[in-house]
This record gives structure tokens, C-alpha cells and sequence, in this order.
């Protein structure tokens, strides 16, 4: 019981270091250029809801970001992240942040089958918020990256769905864990109901080519150090899917993504490298 105490603890600190930087970052946030669409549900469950922002001014159906907050699974909400749907919004990209199911009460693999149906709302509604369902890319940070990942690489909850892995233009996981067995924290360990269990690692699933992937990653992350990204992006080489790996030295597990934030780009280049990537790989149809 002590245990499982500390490892409360921690989570609970964590999430004021990681609340505090948001709402930093938010405060920061132009709210002109896009309009709001809040409390959006994907779902029929509590935390099954999006916030989706739209940008202004479009003239023809834009790429779509879906993205998945951080929060050891256990914390988070949509609402913190304004900045990322202002910073993607303003560039003529239809943002949605997705709240799901949070551990307690559910654990493994409740928040990825979440993610699915979040996806598949976007893909069957993208055209309502002026985006184009067949440039879908999926994105989170920490957690959120894990969820993002394990739908790219784990085809099976999309297919439950009705939907389809190919139907995903691209992922990319911003300090993920993607390979982190055997798992310590005891907390983390009723999450994922054992401490190894191969199936909750997106890297076990990669069996062969994949959606394009941009995994990023800041060279002082201690909460979850960069070898995960970079072992998920020897195991998608080695079946030839293209991965572009970004580690950003001087940058943590927070300031990475607090580098997406007006005030802060100039600490990484993450903000250009994900532009470049859904350009790269979701141009416009011809």
C-alpha cells in the first residue's frame, strides 16, 4: 500500500509541474485566427470528448491533427492545450485534442480504445470542421504519444472499429514510451496489469511497414528517456517504414512541448519539424 501510495504521489506532482507550464503556455495564445469547438463527443463515456480547432479562412479541405494529451494516463484534460490547437490552427490545420478514459478507474487498453474511436469520429467528420479524412494525422505527447503510436503500429482497435491502420497519414509521438519493460512503478503496473507484458508496447507490434513517423524527443528527458524513441525507430527501419527520429538537446520532458508555445519555439525546432512533416506527407490531393 505504501508503494502504490508513492507512486500516487508522484503522478500527482508531476501533474503540477505539467500544469503549471501549460497554463504558462496558454496565456501566451493568440485567440484570433481559428474558432473554438468545444466538448465535441467521439463517444458515449465521461471523458469521451474532443475539442476541435478550426481554422479561418479555409478554402478548400486542410490536414488534420489529432492529438492525445500526456499525463502518465492518469491526468490531463484537452482544455490545457490551447497553444498546440492555436500553433497548428494558425497554419491552416483543423486541430483536435482528445480527452479519454483515465486510470482510476480504467487501465490498459481502455485509453487506446478510446483513441480509436476518436479517430474514427475524425475521419468520418473531418469535413465538417474543413478537413480532409484522408490526411489524418495522429499526434500526443508522453501518454498521449503511447496511444498515438500504438494505433499506428497495433492495427486491431481500428479494425474493431470498422476503420482501417491506412487510413492514418502519419504519427508522430512527441517523448513517448513506446518500449519500457519491465515496468517498476506499481501504480503503472495495475495500469498495465502485469510488469511485462509485451503486448502493451507499441514496439512488439511492429511486424512490418508502417504510417510515416516523426519521433521526437528531448536528449534530458528523464521521465521518459529517449532510447524508447529511438528503439521504436530502429524496429520501423528495419521493415522499411520512414521514420525521421528528432532529438533536441537541453530540452526536457515539459519543455519539449512547451516549445510548440508562442514565447518558447526558439527553444526547439519542433514546431517547423512537424509542419514539415505533415507537408511532407499530406500534401494536397491533386
Amino acid at each position: 500500500m505504501a508503494s502504490a501510495t508513492f507512486g500516487n504521489l508522484a503522478a500527482f506532482f508531476r501533474s503540477l509541474v505539467y500544469r503549471g507550464a501549460i497554463t504558462l503556455a496558454d496565456a501566451l495564445v493568440p485567440r484570433g485566427g481559428y474558432t473554438l469547438r468545444k466538448d465535441i463527443a467521439y463517444g458515449a463515456g465521461e471523458r469521451q470528448m474532443l475539442d476541435i480547432y478550426v481554422p479561418d479562412g479555409l478554402t478548400a479541405p486542410a490536414p488534420v491533427l489529432l492529438f492525445f494529451h500526456g499525463g502518465s494516463w492518469q491526468f490531463g484534460d484537452k482544455s490545457q492545450y490551447r497553444a498546440l490547437g492555436q500553433a497548428f490552427a494558425s497554419k491552416g490545420i483543423v486541430t483536435g485534442v482528445a480527452n479519454y478514459t483515465l486510470f482510476p478507474p480504467q487501465g490498459f487498453p481502455r485509453f487506446i480504445e478510446d483513441g480509436a474511436l476518436a479517430f474514427r469520429y475524425m475521419r468520418d467528420h473531418a469535413r465538417d470542421f474543413g478537413g480532409d479524412p484522408k490526411r489524418i494525422f495522429l499526434c500526443g505527447h508522453s501518454a498521449g504519444a503511447y496511444i498515438a503510436a500504438m494505433l499506428g503500429v497495433n492495427g486491431n482497435y481500428l479494425r474493431a472499429l470498422g476503420a482501417d491502420p491506412s487510413q492514418i497519414c502519419g504519427v508522430i509521438g512527441i517523448s513517448g514510451p513506446y518500449d519500457f519493460l519491465p515496468i517498476v512503478d506499481p501504480v503503472l503496473i495495475e495500469l498495465f496489469g502485469g510488469a511485462n507484458v509485451p503486448e502493451t508496447q507499441p514496439v512488439h507490434f511492429v511486424d512490418g511497414k508502417r504510417a510515416p513517423m516523426l519521433l521526437a524527443h528531448g536528449r534530458d528527458d528523464t521521465t521518459v528517456g529517449a532510447g524508447n524513441s529511438k528503439r521504436l525507430a530502429q524496429k520501423l527501419q528495419s521493415f522499411g517504414s520512414e521514420v525521421v527520429v528528432r532529438y533536441y538537446h537541453r530540452t526536457g520532458h515539459i519543455g519539449i512541448l512547451l516549445s510548440l508555445a508562442p514565447g518558447f519555439r526558439k527553444r526547439t525546432t519542433l514546431y517547423q519539424d512537424m509542419l514539415a512533416f505533415i507537408g511532407k506527407y499530406g500534401p494536397p490531393s491533386p
